[in-house]
This record gives C-alpha cells, structure tokens and sequence, in this order.
C-alpha cells in the first residue's frame, strides 16, 4: 500500500487501482487568518499537489471532523476528481458549499462499515483532543451550506470519527486526534496505527498512559506513523516545522512516542508532509 501524507491528518491510500483520501486540508491559512479572518481554498495549491502526486483515481474521501485543517478543501478535491464523499452532516455542509452534487454525498454513522473497491472502511465513533482557547467548538455542528471564503472558526466539529481500514489482508487504524473512549478498541487490531499527537506533550503521567493503553496497546500494530505534529498554520510550499512552542511542543511529542514505542518493540516512522512510503 503506498501512502501519501499532505501535513496534519491529510492521508491518501494508494493500491495502485484505488486511491481514498482521509480528510482533505492542503491550504493551511496563518494563524493571523484563523483568528481575524477568512480564506477560500487555494486551489493553486491543491492542482499542484494533484499533478505531482498523480491524484487521478480517488473513488472516496472520508472526513474525520469538520474543523477546517481537516475538510477544508475536501469540496475542491470531490469536484476535482468525482470522488464520494463520506462524512457527518457536518463535513456534508462543507461540500454542499461548494457544490459537491448531491449523490455524491453520504452521511455515515459511527459502526457502519463500506466497501470501496478493495478497500473496507469501517467508522468509529471518536473524541477530539481537549479543546483550546482556540479551538472550543466541541460538539458544535455545521447546520447549512458553508459557502467559502468562510471564517476558519465556522468550520465546527461536527463530531470525530477514527477510521479502521482493511485491505487485502492488511489492516490500518486511523486515529486522528490524541484522545480515547474507554474500551472501543478491544478486539481491533491493525497492521500499522496512524495516531494523532496533538496534545502529546502537555499530558500528564496518567493520561498519556491511559492514552497509549486504550490506542497502541489495544491495537497492536507493528508501526505506529504519527499525525497531527505538523504546523497546519505553515504553508505546505514552505519548510515543515512542529506546532508553535506555545500550543504544542513538539520535540517533547516525539520524545515521548520514541520512548513508548522503544519499550513495547513497535517501529515508528515519521512521515514528512509531501511525501509517501510503502506499507
């Protein structure tokens, strides 16, 4: 399986007939306009990630949560490419602003599972990392049309979704954000474990030990690639940098998932944005 990272949770599977994208954020606004303004997507950006990564067979995208650095450009990339698109009534808003057709539309629930291809994607329900002074939307919803340019603060939660993928006898877990629900890994066990960090390095001794014991220890995986590390606010033509200092300190992030991963013999990678690896 060949995948392709674009920064934050932005992940697209390739099994060389298919390609399904997991969220869709390429524009990466400043801070500055997180905070007092708004931004459509660049869809400059977007045409040249699609070119020089020959995204030209996406049958699906499934959207984890509707804050804006994960369905942001997921309206440009459907129309783009003819691509489904799966996610809450939340994240549907978001398309059907910028005018994804109708049928290309379906809602999914928490426990249903699809068949895309020789893809099998299951959806889980999921908790967002605690919220922010800049994120404090959690449950939230997206109730009409979101038309762009938007304010980067319209984009509401919406609920969070964790994704379990299977793939002729492979299987992937996708976590995006540094959170857990007590129990909803057991029996769940996965090649290869996309963890979202977000939050890593602010946690105390018990929650990143619960943490790593309701996500890693459930799942098992031989691999564990983190997402979430990278600056979302850093243009993706620029160079990659971790979270400012004040909202995350990312150093100590790795730190931690190295030392987790040392001591239960689990490989760690981490993948650069702009880049893709075999698995």
């Amino acid at each position: 399986m060949k995948v392709t990272f674009f920064g934050t949770t932005t992940l697209m599977f390739d099994d060389g007939k298919d390609q399904i994208f997991f969220d869709g954020h390429f524009t990466r606004p400043s801070l500055l306009k997180y905070i007092a303004g708004s931004e459509p997507s660049d869809t400059a950006m977007i045409d040249e990630m699609i070119a020089k990564h020959h995204i030209d067979r996406v049958k699906a995208i499934f959207v984890s949560h509707s804050h804006h650095d994960h369905v942001m450009d997921v309206p440009y990339l459907a129309n783009k490419t003819g691509a489904e698109v799966y996610g809450s009534s939340s994240a549907l808003n978001v398309c059907r602003g910028g005018d994804v057709k109708e049928e290309k539309l379906i809602e999914f629930k928490a426990g249903e599972t699809y068949k895309v291809g020789d893809f099998t994607i299951k959806v889980l329900k999921s908790l967002h990392s605690k919220p922010t002074i800049i994120n404090n939307d959690l449950g939230q919803t997206i109730d009409a049309p979101l038309r762009q340019p938007a304010r980067l603060r319209d984009y509401k939660e919406g609920g969070s979704y964790d994704f379990y993928v299977e793939h002729k006898g492979a299987s992937y877990m996708i976590r995006p954000s540094f959170n857990y629900i007590e129990g909803q890994l057991d029996g769940i066990k996965a090649d290869v474990l996309f963890l979202g960090v977000a939050g890593l390095a602010k946690a105390d001794e018990q929650t990143e030990e619960i943490f790593f014991r309701e996500t890693a220890e459930k799942v098992s995986p031989k691999l564990i690639v983190p997402l979430h590390w990278d600056n979302f606010f850093s243009r993706l033509d620029q160079p990659i940098v971790g979270m400012p200092s004040l909202i995350e300190k990312t150093p100590v992030v790795f730190f931690k998932l190295a030392k987790y991963c040392e001591s239960h013999d689990i490989d760690l990678i981490v993948q650069m944005p702009r880049t893709s690896i075999e698995i």
